[in-house]
């Protein structure tokens, strides 16, 4: 279904290559490019906030990592396949519930692409071939993919949770050549990742959503669909084994109908642009890292690509 944190750790892979997987770099391979430099800036001249990287680019991010994880994992004497970043590409986020009906009458609630999904996971070629190693074999690809153990590095997230991950081993090795500072890299990644979710719940517990939802549940009501707000909706969905495919989609159809015309697809647009602005306010520069970061490793990531392209 459509998407709708104390001390932790940064989640590494139990069987390594799923699709999940991180990419990583082979110890002999080209070396890391330097950290991103950020221009200095005083009061009179504030910091330009940098662009989002596009889908496309986000994309070449990923397909580089998994070249580099490829190229490792060879080098250790391993097999890796690359995975698209998403495997599924009709797979869409709807945090505040969907509002999209035409994605609606196409996917419905997105039983379609959970099943998709796990078929990708089951016939995974890479979970086929860790599930066939022995286990000597897979303890060591374990710790060639993902470091000996979850230390090295430290994070600590905007909700002040703590972070933890391994600086060695091919993930580690492949942010370290695409993005430069390892510890930098993994930092804003965290603060950004943890922004993003601590967005999302701030527009959930907002009463001005609240009061949309309200709205909402009424237009769902008269479409005859009684949920308090789509949290509801997919809870209550979730707790059955499937629907027929014309009931899931005609319930799809009246939440994404509702969330228009009831205001609450607008109001969580705004407030999601409200709290995005609030959290930013004070960490600027910690917001903004990610962003810097991947824009400074296109450069790196599109040679990867160009030359794994050229060697066939």
């Amino acid at each position: 279904m459509p998407k709708q944190n104390g001390a932790r750790t940064w989640p590494v892979t139990a069987a390594l290559l799923s699709v999940m997987t991180v990419a990583g770099l082979g110890l002999t391979a080209c070396q890391p490019g330097g950290a991103a430099k950020t221009p200095p800036t005083t009061a009179s001249t504030p910091a330009v906030p940098p662009r989002a990287v596009t889908a496309q680019e986000l994309d070449l991010l990923h397909r580089a990592k998994q070249l580099l994880l490829r190229d490792c994992m060879r080098a250790h004497g391993f097999v890796y396949l690359p995975v698209p970043r998403e495997p599924v590409p009709e797979a869409r986020d709807f945090p505040y519930g969907i509002d999209d009906p035409a994605w609606a009458a196409r996917h419905g609630l997105g039983s379609d692409i959970d099943r998709q999904r796990e078929r990708i996971r089951r016939q995974d070629p890479n979970q086929v071939y860790f599930r066939a190693l022995s286990p000597e074999r897979k303890a060591v690809a374990l710790r060639t993919a993902n470091g000996p153990e979850l230390a090295g590095l430290t994070a600590r997230t905007a909700d002040g949770a703590v972070l933890t991950r391994s600086n060695q081993g091919c993930q580690a090795e492949s942010d370290r050549t695409l993005y430069g500072d390892l510890g930098r890299w993994f930092q804003a990644a965290s603060t950004a990742e943890s922004l993003a979710e601590l967005r999302r719940q701030r527009v959930l517990a907002d009463p001005a959503y609240a009061e949309a939802a309200r709205a909402w549940s009424a237009c769902m009501r008269k479409a005859g669909h009684s949920y308090a707000d789509p949290a509801r909706l997919r809870a209550a969905v979730g707790t059955q084994r499937s629907l027929p495919k014309a009931r899931e989609v005609a319930m799809a159809l009246a939440e994404a109908r509702c969330a228009r015309s009831s205001g609450l697809a607008a109001t969580a647009a705004e407030l999601d642009r409200e709290h995005a602005a609030r959290l930013r306010q004070g960490r600027e520069a910690e917001a903004d890292a990610q962003r810097r970061l991947q824009l400074t490793a296109l450069p790196r990531a599109r040679s990867v690509v160009d030359g794994a392209t050229a060697g066939g």
